[in-house]
């Protein structure tokens, strides 16, 4: 029996005291039922055609509870952007949030939340499909069961809205908020769609006159997810910040989706099969990104370069072993190629992690039997291997700003002399879709690459192309679509597309976790640093610099509350007004002091002045307002931690700590200081300081 697949249509039918969805193309599957405003979920058997509002919509996207009200976040407009293997994949356009109360009770911190979360829904690109699992590489769904729902072998790190699906997902399993209790649902699987975060692109070509479906996609995981530096390094549970998985794939006699003739190469598989045949084939290869897997933060003082803090390497090693069990469990070796400077600021940064992968090394490790169902399902290390465990991690250093200083960016294949065995011993995935629904499984990728800079954005993404493009020659000189020597590079038409989606990808991840498009993009669309390219670089520097300042805090509390890093409804009492400004007056007005005082300045410089005026009075409030303004400049920037718009529901507790030693340093101000009050000098709202975590500054 194979499994129910997501409902392509549902409509709405609301009215005072539920939320009805239902498939009309589906008249014998139950209609789900959400009753108002208590939020109990049940089964109706048949229709309910009540309510004053009837509307059609894509699917549910989940379920919010927050301090005051539930709210039913609904897709209600999405858009094709191609096919795989004859399976539609669309993006989401808009969402709508259904309160359960009718009366809506007006608070300024359920507004917060609910500007917080439309603003962060709306600004990531997130993909859905009915029938094809986005979450998955092509490898890892060919060792799925089919025969389970689309939500159940979903990736739990890329189901991004795995945690406001809970409601849904708990009263399936038979332990939800409904009603009724007992054994699992299976007819709520049809109304539980699991959405991916991260960048899709599909796009059917060809190489040197053989049709393909070139596809690029990267998922980016739920887990410690937030903005540039708000969410840096590791976590307790083994969780990196800004995790992501590209996949690369090229689809061969896709007919189902491009309606394309099949290819004929000029050779045969290496293992003697012919190339011809109309059998859908899939050859993927997958790369990662993460941040460096220690304790470490960068800390905004309103300078362009933050305060780099890493703490005590031994502290981190348990979540760090937990992260890379994970990983080796997942992929196999792991080939963890650092790119951050080897001198300046990033250097504790790189010594670090080398001294990390260092105590891993030597610790003796037999296979973790945590996890177990997933290392069954996705293993990737074969039984006979006899290595230490932590013997599959490869640690490669590049420094690529050295490397490529000049605009001579064509250096960075260097890095492939370091990683060729591991590129060629690892491999890609190569399936061919069987007539009975399965898939011949050809060949395994057993190896990854994990890159990394600072970000894991800029230097990354150019590295990341170019292992992309070696090892698409490889399979196409594999297929026989390509001879020996030759390269993907010969086709210009493909070319301009692979360089094109590659910059597209880059724009995508860097947009979610900066705030702007990817640095060194020129590079890679055109394939060499132009001074246009450096220009628009320089923008984006300068735009991240404010936004990582200023609007970074608000992004970084929209992810928490989506993806259920902060509860409303689990905060208590003591957490209403959590927006509120809590510094000291004085240190709040120090901004509008220094604006004003500059405006005055302006108005007076160029303000034309009767011939007989009084000119004095103004030239001393001039130059009194020059000196205020001069101070509060200064003021700010001396103390430039308690002008960042931190996250205000998860600060991070270097951020509190970095505020508290600030305003200890505020209050030892000769003029400032006599004027803050002690009860702003330790605000209990923003926690608690850690005692004895050692960190090196």
């Amino acid at each position: 029996m194979s499994a129910m697949l997501p409902f392509r249509d549902i409509n709405v039918h609301a009215s005072s005291t539920y939320y009805a969805f239902s498939s009309p193309s589906s008249p014998n599957a139950p209609t789900l039922v959400i009753d108002r405003p208590t939020g109990d979920l049940r089964l109706n058997d048949g229709k309910i055609t009540g309510g004053h509002r009837v509307s059609s919509i894509s699917g549910i996207l989940g379920i919010i509870k927050l301090r005051l009200d539930s709210y039913v976040i609904i897709i209600t407009k999405s858009q094709q952007v191609g096919r795989i293997k004859g399976h539609q994949i669309y993006k989401i356009v808009s969402t709508e949030f259904l309160p359960l109360r009718e009366r809506q009770v007006t608070d300024p911190d359920e507004e917060k939340y609910l500007q917080y979360m439309k603003t962060q829904i709306k600004s990531g690109p997130m993909y859905f499909s009915y029938t094809f699992d986005l979450t998955n590489s092509f490898q890892r769904q060919a060792q799925c069961d089919q025969k389970e729902p689309l939500w159940h072998r979903a990736d739990d790190r890329f189901f991004w809205n795995r945690f406001v699906c809970s409601s849904l997902i708990d009263f399936r399993e038979g332990n939800g908020a409904g009603k009724m209790g007992g054994a699992a649902r299976t007819q709520v699987d049809p109304y539980i769609l699991p959405v991916m975060f991260g960048m899709m692109e599909i796009t059917n070509s060809s190489i040197k006159g053989n049709a393909l479906t070139f596809v690029l996609m990267t998922r980016r995981s739920r887990h410690r997810a937030g903005t540039r530096y708000m969410s840096r390094g590791l976590d307790e549970q083994g969780h990196v910040s800004n995790f992501n998985e590209t996949e690369q794939s090229i689809i061969l006699n896709d007919s189902a989706s491009s309606g394309l003739t099949s290819f004929a190469g000029d050779q045969g598989f290496q293992n003697g099969k012919p190339v011809g045949g109309k059998e859908t084939q899939v050859l993927a290869y997958v790369q990662t990104r993460g941040s460096v897997p220690v304790f470490w933060a960068e800390i905004n003082t309103l300078k362009y370069t933050p305060k780099l803090q890493v703490r005590d390497i031994e502290s981190a090693t348990q979540s760090a072993k937990a992260h890379f069990d994970e990983q080796i469990r997942l992929y196999g070796e792991n080939y963890l190629v650092n790119l951050v400077n080897q001198k300046g600021r990033e250097l504790p940064v790189k010594n670090a992690y080398e001294d990390m992968v260092k105590i891993l090394q030597s610790t003796s490790v037999e296979k973790q039997e945590a996890d177990r169902k997933t290392e069954q399902r996705f293993n990737v290390i074969e039984p006979s291997d006899q290595k230490s465990w932590y013997d599959h991690l490869h640690y490669v250093y590049f420094d690529f700003h050295n490397e490529t200083k000049g605009l001579k960016f064509h250096r960075a294949l260097l890095l492939l002399d370091q990683i060729k065995d591991g590129l060629e011993g690892g491999g890609y995935f190569h399936g061919i879709d069987m007539p009975s629904g399965g898939v011949d499984v050809r060949r395994k990728q057993t190896a990854v690459v994990r890159t990394n800079c600072m970000d894991c954005l800029d230097r990354t993404n150019v590295i990341q192309s170019m292992l992309g493009r070696w090892t698409l020659t490889r399979q196409l000189v594999d297929l026989g679509m390509l001879k020996p020597g030759e390269s993907s590079q010969d086709d210009q038409t493909f070319e301009h597309l692979f360089r094109n989606v590659w910059a597209d990808n880059a724009d995508v991840v860097s947009k979610s976790y900066s705030g702007t498009g990817a640095l060194k993009t020129d590079f890679t669309r055109t394939g060499e640093r132009t001074r246009a390219g450096a220009l628009q670089d320089l923008n984006n520097s300068i735009t991240r610099y404010v936004r990582n300042n200023f609007t970074d805090g608000p992004r970084q509390d929209g992810f928490d509350l989506f993806l259920g890093a902060y509860r409303p409804d689990e905060a208590g009492i003591g957490a209403a007004n959590q927006f509120a400004d809590r510094r000291p007056l004085l240190v709040q007005a120090v901004p509008y002091v220094l604006g004003f005082c500059v405006f005055f300045i302006a108005v007076s410089v160029t303000t034309n002045r009767m011939p007989d005026s009084t000119v004095w009075p103004l030239r001393l409030f001039t130059l009194l307002c020059m000196g205020v303004a001069g101070y509060t400049g200064n003021f700010m920037w001396r103390f430039g931690t308690l002008y960042v718009n931190w996250p205000k529901l998860n600060t991070p507790q270097w951020a509190i700590e970095a505020y508290q030693d600030t305003l200890e340093k505020v209050c030892k101000d000769p003029i400032v200081g006599r004027f803050i009050p002690r009860s702003g000098r330790n605000d209990g709202k923003l926690g608690s300081l850690e005692e004895g975590k050692k960190r090196r500054e």
